[in-house]
């Protein structure tokens, strides 16, 4: 092929294996193209922790062999990817994004790298995310990863560079996780798809925990067919968690154009008309929402009146969880802790049993809010965050007031969290830019294990928007 090389860097993941299968593109090519992009933009950036030149195109040269033989070719042959330095990897370090793992090698891979590589897809590196998954990391060991739309500003956590490695043409898609919004949340402030899938769908073997009943993996993607080719490759019942579901995997990309016509959208009045939400946050979402409607969609205003305590309930929670997973190390090696990550885990380690209880109740009855809801609607609409991408220096000052503590840590938790604590499905979506040009961003939540519907409403309003096929301003 002639294309060049940023418009090989970002094309999509099922196109560049369409291309790959029909000999037009090798996987070597793809592999030099992100290398060379990595190389150049990443010391600025800070997408990678870990990457991998060498086994990344000496796996490509035996894609591009099996190809010129004319084998059998699995959905993502020769296709580039990355994966978040949560997800262990055999025989390269998996650091968790902390001082106290950057020696550590796994002996194994988890399950969601093997079926990646089981479809054919190339490990490029692990990318950069912060301390535990657990967001609020002050200082980055491996560099602080920056907004490819704007340097100044945050992209999102806690699968940080699985946000900015899409969004900035380092690999054509990535692996995240969310346990409260890690997944969606960098993909909304970076512009691209972020998909969080049930919980249950997809096997968490080789993943660091948060917080066992919240975490998923899900994938980060310039396209919801993206979205729906890497979901359908890591979905499934897993031995080695046994908590993943035994529900068959659909072929999701099969319904990907059945449209929206005949579909009941709640759009979530707590969330879109709240005081919190910046005007053209809900502006662009409302537009969306218009877009939809025109679509076929039937769309009207629902109230869900709990969900502005969900950011609340899910902190006193995961980071309960989180707490309890860390005691050894907060009591044996405190000081290699982010100061930041140390606090929220010491803090989360004080919390009374009584206000555990409380929050345990308080996610029941929000869970039960969500899911009555998805009866009378077969998708809920609102922002994916309140804001687009503040700026880096933002999260850095002194708390100091109660109010202040609520806004900063509970009010954005609570767009991304209610799918959380309901185990539901959930997509992040692009649908517009601020004055300043920074990506804005829907979500969709829908019912357990119909991921299906999710993707086939995002892809109807994709098709009929540019906003997926924007770049950042990267030269």
């Amino acid at each position: 092929m002639t294309l060049a090389a940023e418009e090989l860097a970002y094309l999509g993941a099922a196109r560049l294996a369409s291309l790959v299968r029909e000999r037009r593109v090798s996987p070597v090519e793809l592999v030099r193209v992100y290398l060379e992009r990595i190389e150049r933009l990443d010391a600025r950036l800070r997408a990678y922790i870990t990457v991998l030149p060498e086994a990344a195109l000496e796996a490509a040269h035996k894609a591009e062999a099996a190809v010129l033989r004319g084998e059998a070719l699995a959905p993502l042959h020769g296709v580039p990817y990355a994966a978040k330095d949560q997800f262990d990897t055999a025989s390269v370090r998996t650091t968790l994004g902390s001082r106290i793992l950057r020696h550590h090698a796994p002996v194994e891979d988890a399950t969601v790298i093997s079926r990646m590589t089981g479809a054919g897809a190339l490990l490029l590196g692990k990318l950069n995310m912060t301390e535990f998954a657990l967001g609020g990391t002050r200082e980055f060991p491996f560099g602080q990863p920056r907004n490819p739309w704007n340097p100044d500003h945050d992209p999102g956590g806690s699968s940080s560079g699985s946000g900015i490695a899409v969004a900035a043409g380092l690999c054509a898609v990535s692996l995240g996780e969310d346990t409260g919004g890690s997944v969606r949340t960098p993909a909304s402030w970076c512009g691209v798809v972020g998909l969080r899938p049930t919980w249950g769908r997809v096997s968490r073997h080789g993943s660091f925990p948060l917080s066992w009943s919240m975490d998923t993996p899900g994938p980060l993607t310039r396209t919801v067919e993206d979205a729906a080719l890497v979901l359908r490759i890591i979905a499934g019942h897993d031995p080695r968690d046994p908590l993943t579901s035994q529900r068959p995997v659909p072929d999701y990309a099969a319904a990907l154009d059945a449209g929206v016509e005949g579909l009941r959208i709640g759009i979530i009045r707590e969330l879109t008309f709240g005081a919190d939400t910046d005007a053209e946050v809900r502006a662009a979402v409302l537009d969306a929402a218009r877009r939809l409607e025109g679509l076929g969609a039937t769309v009207e205003e629902t109230s869900l009146p709990l969900v502005p305590l969900a950011g609340a309930v899910f902190m006193t929670l995961a980071d309960a969880d989180g707490a309890g997973l860390h005691q050894r190390w907060l009591r044996t090696r405190p000081l290699d802790y982010d100061e930041g990550t140390r606090r929220r885990l010491l803090t989360a380690s004080l919390i009374p049993a009584a206000l555990h209880q409380q929050a345990a109740r308080a996610r029941a009855l929000l869970r039960t809010e969500l899911r009555d809801a998805l009866v009378r609607y077969d998708l809920l609409l609102c922002p994916t965050a309140h804001q687009a991408a503040p700026t880096i220096a933002a999260g850095r000052g002194a708390v100091t007031s109660r109010a202040e503590v609520a806004g900063r840590f509970f009010t954005r938790r609570s767009y991304v969290t209610p799918a959380a604590l309901a185990g539901t499905p959930a997509l992040a979506l692009p649908c517009g830019f601020t004055r300043d040009g920074l990506p804005l961003s829907f979500q969709l939540l829908g019912r357990a294990f119909d991921e299906a519907t999710l993707l086939r409403a995002a892809r109807a309003y994709e098709q009929g928007t540019d906003w997926s096929r924007r770049r950042p301003p990267l030269a």
